[in-house]
């Protein structure tokens, strides 16, 4: 299998090379942009599954590119966890194309810009280097900047320039924790860091700032509270399915690299070296937790209910994380990947509801929509519910473990937290359902024609995965399990 494993940088570049063409193409043809972008991701895709097979079968791949070794040359490097986060990422942005082949953005440079997105999130995932990761980060950054500005909504540009000075501020603070770690180590690859790290010494004030610098800008790029204040703004004014990848994708793949950091580049050694900075991550993502939670009661925009609710679950999958045992990490694993599955499928459906409905968003415009839209209605309350964290859903079982993973730790109050969140979920989700199912419609269809059978088949796969997933829970712990070992242990 080793002759295959450029496979591994192929999924990165596969994308981000032929990012350009779409715009080239589009001096001469005017509506390549689509099936371009679409056959480039189902590569990528064919690509990702033969190297997560590759990866089951004979453990993890680092691989240099173009055969440079570290420290001069890039290290890529991919494992369970790698993949099942590239893996989310290909799933929903198929989906994602789906949907705006009918709902737009079109144009081959908003394709052009969705491929470089998807080859700056896939570089973050299996980068093996530090520094690289700042420079995937910001080449997805910088192309979602630029996809949220191509609403039809005036107001979006001002939410682009918004999230891109927010945005700047992360990456600057990731940016001087990079630099730190280099000046305290002498290098900037992940697997030679830990040994390092311990030598300089974990109680090292460098080291220490390094990782809180590292620590903030990450925490910027998922949008936790109280560094959570762009997100709603970008989602409010972004196109629906780049809301989905805003919202589902990229603070999942943040949230990757913020695990990574912390596990394979510092280790779970460095927080219990600094109780107080472990202490500070939980009560953090605590924090985040909640005040996502009661921002998203406040709401009545569904879209807006959907991103602050991003802030809540990004709180629960960084408890997860910071709880630093193997049953909570499994946990977020799963939460990340089922989050991001149901919460792509609810920014989706709620374009599509859109699109039929003469753009309606409020919960007083879904009134009676499960007679006029009986699938999307079902999967709206099967997608509220695994939202919600509900059981057999994959929500609720990806937060058990959590704080099962709490609970073995002797932190029962954060086990109580975790669980006790879903009743503010209920809180926010309930009334969409209530409207939809038990109040008379007072709208009209639109555009009943808007929506295809694609768009369907989509959202009915979203919700069936949200529903199911829970129920395989032993399965993908046994597939994850080296993987999490390797971080942990």
């Amino acid at each position: 299998m080793d002759q295959y494993e450029w496979f591994v940088a192929a999924i990165v570049l596969l994308p981000l090379l032929t990012a350009a063409i779409p715009v080239a193409a589009g001096l001469r043809w005017k509506n390549v942009g689509w099936s371009f972008a679409a056959t480039i991701l189902s590569v990528t895709l064919a690509l990702a599954v033969t190297v997560a097979w590759m990866i089951h079968e004979n453990g993890p791949i680092h691989y240099e590119l173009a055969g440079v070794e570290v420290p001069f040359g890039i290290e890529l490097y991919a494992d369970e966890f790698s993949m099942l986060v590239v893996l989310l990422t290909l799933l929903i942005a198929l989906g994602v194309l789906v949907y705006t082949r009918i709902g737009g953005p079109r144009g081959n440079s908003f394709y052009a810009g969705f491929l470089l997105l998807n080859g700056g999130m896939y570089g973050v995932v299996i980068t093996g280097d530090i520094f690289n990761l700042y420079v995937f980060l910001e080449i997805m950054a910088i192309s979602s900047y630029a996809l949220v500005s191509s609403s039809k909504y005036r107001w979006s540009t001002y939410a682009a320039f918004k999230y891109l000075l927010v945005g700047t501020v992360g990456a600057s603070f990731y940016l001087l924790g990079v630099a730190l770690t280099l000046a305290a180590t002498g290098t900037l690859t992940m697997h030679e860091l830990p040994e390092l790290i311990a030598e300089a010494g974990y109680t090292d004030p460098v080291v220490i700032t390094a990782f809180v610098l590292m620590g903030v800008g990450l925490a910027i790029k998922i949008a936790l509270f109280p560094v959570h204040t762009w997100l709603a703004d970008a989602h409010a004014s972004a196109p629906d399915g780049i809301s989905a990848v805003i919202s589902a994708l990229m603070p999942a793949v943040a949230v990757y690299a913020f695990a990574r950091v912390i596990y394979t580049v510092f280790t779970p050694e460095f927080l219990d070296a600094n109780p107080t900075v472990a202490q500070l991550l939980l009560v953090g993502a605590l924090l985040s937790l909640y005040a996502g939670s009661f921002f998203a009661l406040l709401q009545d925009h569904i879209k807006l209910v959907l991103a602050y609710s991003t802030v809540s679950q990004f709180g629960i999958i960084l408890t997860g994380i910071a709880v630093a045992n193997e049953t909570a990490l499994f946990g977020s694993m799963l939460q990340i990947f089922g989050h991001g599955i149901v919460k792509a499928s609810l920014f989706i459906l709620a374009g599509m509801f859109a699109l039929r409905f003469g753009g309606i968003r409020t919960v007083d415009e879904y009134a009676g929509l499960a007679k006029r839209a009986p699938i999307m209605a079902g999967a709206f309350a099967v997608l509220g519910v695994a939202m919600i964290g509900l059981p057999p859903t994959v929500g609720f079982v990806g937060k058990w473990y959590i704080a099962l993973g709490a609970f073995e730790e002797g932190l029962w109050l954060v086990s109580a937290l975790v669980l006790a969140s879903t009743l503010l979920s209920a809180g926010y989700i309930l009334p969409f359902i209530n409207r939809i199912y038990f109040h008379p419609f007072e709208g009209e269809d639109v555009d009943r024609a808007s929506i295809t059978h694609g768009m369907l088949i989509v959202i009915v796969i979203g919700a069936t995965i949200g529903l199911t997933l829970g129920f395989f829970s032993a399965e993908i712990q046994g597939i994850l399990e080296s993987a999490v070992e390797d971080m942990v242990v």
